[in-house]
């Protein structure tokens, strides 16, 4: 499972949801993920200190400002391109399996204290955000 966490003012996926300060988290399950991945990946995120104190450093989380989670699946994040110019998305979970984890993942971290919007799983979409610093972090599970 992989991650690519966006720390954004604002961010909305069309079709889906939207949110104000916090993060955006485009999300990746690979074959062989499971529960366990998606608990501890929504842990990380939950507690990634990526947003600055009083004096300017990255020390609170998306948990301590208050922030929201606008969680996107996208499969691409497993893609291999080893051999060639064209990706090979043969390590991606398969779908059945990749939303059930994906909804997993979105459960952890609402249970953990943060809002989660989200966008549709397997439905092409529209992702729009204003990266605040920019900080992007990636996280595997």
């Amino acid at each position: 499972m992989k991650a690519v966490v966006q720390r954004v003012s604002r961010a909305r996926s069309t079709p889906g949801g939207e949110i104000g300060a916090g993060v955006c988290v485009l999300l990746g399950v690979a074959d062989g993920d499971g529960e366990v991945e998606a608990a501890r990946l929504a842990g990380k995120v939950a507690r990634l200190r990526i947003f600055p104190d009083d004096d300017g450093r990255f020390d609170r989380s998306v948990l301590d400002i208050g922030g929201g989670a606008l969680v996107v699946p996208q499969f691409t994040l497993i893609a291999d391109t080893a051999k060639g110019n064209r990706p090979s998305f043969a390590a991606a979970a398969p779908p059945e399996r990749a939303e059930g984890l994906y909804e997993r993942f979105c459960d952890d971290l609402r249970a953990l204290g943060v809002p989660v919007e989200t966008g549709v799983f397997g439905a092409k979409m529209a992702v729009e955000l204003v990266n605040d610093g920019p900080v992007t972090i990636v996280l595997d599970a």
